[in-house]
């Protein structure tokens, strides 16, 4: 009992006082990190048996010490404990967990991007319609499931019209979301959390992949379903480029940035009706998700131009050859 008081005012010693008490223990024993590994009730154990018997060695103080609950560094006042485990890796927050839009299957958006990369060099993006297109929902994560029933998995009208262009990867507490009419152009309820769970290839991480509807994307914010029903980023969102066959596309990222190009091979009359591929540029015009396209229309524009400009002045140079020739 006559330890008790000692070690009490140990406990409630100030730091500065108690750390030269266990320099000799904490300098020989790699259990023992620091003096804050051990809460008051342990604390008081601990001293007790350095009291006891004085001559005692650090070997055995170690082995005392070690049968107290160990508690990490960065433990606070309340208690709680933010430390990591070594040896574990452990997945950043930001792989997880997006703030701005907590909606978002954020590894699997990851993924998604990756995939993509795959596309942009492989040279599929080339190819015809169809194949490219389903190359486009396994980037994606989604089957391809032309004959299920709508609203059971059906994907023929992923990336095949003019809206259906969003490829969103949501978590799964987001996937049963209703729109209750926020997103304009869009049926109250559409109830998607069903056909989600059937189409989206598991592989690519938690939650699940849509083809939603692009309307409302032009908005800044974007008010698309999305970005508001689901409360998700998109990974990528296809966007055709207003040439004059409107027959190149590209996939950009939330931001607008340019992930991958494609022009199918067997050219306009097998891509989506050419007013889907008009009216999908409209709904983009003027937003962050047309910049890409804009830019390579104009030159498109500036090369033909320049091929004209080219034509004419070979003609005019032509012309004067001619007109030497003739005078001699």
């Amino acid at each position: 009992m006559r330890l008790l008081p000692i070690a009490t005012a140990f406990v409630t010693a100030s730091p500065a006082r108690v750390l030269p008490s266990l320099a000799f223990a904490s300098s020989t024993s790699p259990i023992i990190r620091s003096y804050h590994h051990l809460t008051k009730p342990s604390s008081i154990f601990f001293l007790s048996a350095m009291l006891a018997d004085s001559s005692r060695s650090t070997s055995t103080i170690q082995a005392v010490a070690s049968s107290a609950p160990e508690q990490s560094d960065s433990a606070d006042a309340d208690g709680e404990c933010n430390a990591t485990i070594e040896g574990v890796d452990t997945i950043p927050l930001s792989d997880m967990y997006d703030p701005k839009y907590p909606g978002t299957a954020v590894q699997r958006l990851k993924a998604v991007h990756e995939r993509v990369s795959v596309l942009a060099k492989d040279g599929t993006l080339d190819g015809p319609w169809e194949e490219v297109r389903r190359r486009i929902l396994w980037a994606g994560g989604l089957k391809d499931l032309p004959n299920a029933h709508p609203g059971q998995g059906y994907t023929g009208h992923s990336f095949n019209d003019f809206n259906h262009v969003d490829l969103t990867t949501m978590n799964d507490g987001s996937s049963d979301n209703l729109n209750d009419g926020s997103v304009k152009g869009i049926a109250v309820g559409n109830r998607l959390g069903p056909g989600i769970r059937i189409a989206s290839i598991p592989e690519l991480g938690p939650g699940g992949s849509w083809s939603t509807c692009a309307m409302g994307c032009n908005k800044d914010p974007p008010s698309d379903v999305a970005h508001v029903q689901f409360r998700s980023r998109i990974a990528f969102k296809l966007v055709w480029v207003p040439n004059q066959s409107y027959d190149t596309f590209v996939l950009v990222d939330d931001e607008g940035k340019l992930l991958a190009k494609g022009k199918p091979s067997d050219g306009p009359g097998a891509l989506p009706r050419r007013r889907e591929r008009e009216m999908n540029y409209q709904i983009m015009k003027g937003s962050k998700y047309a910049t890409v396209v804009d830019s390579l229309a104009l030159n498109s524009t500036l090369s033909k131009y320049a091929t004209v400009v080219d034509s004419l002045a070979l003609n005019s140079t032509l012309s004067k050859y001619a007109t030497v020739v003739d005078s001699l």
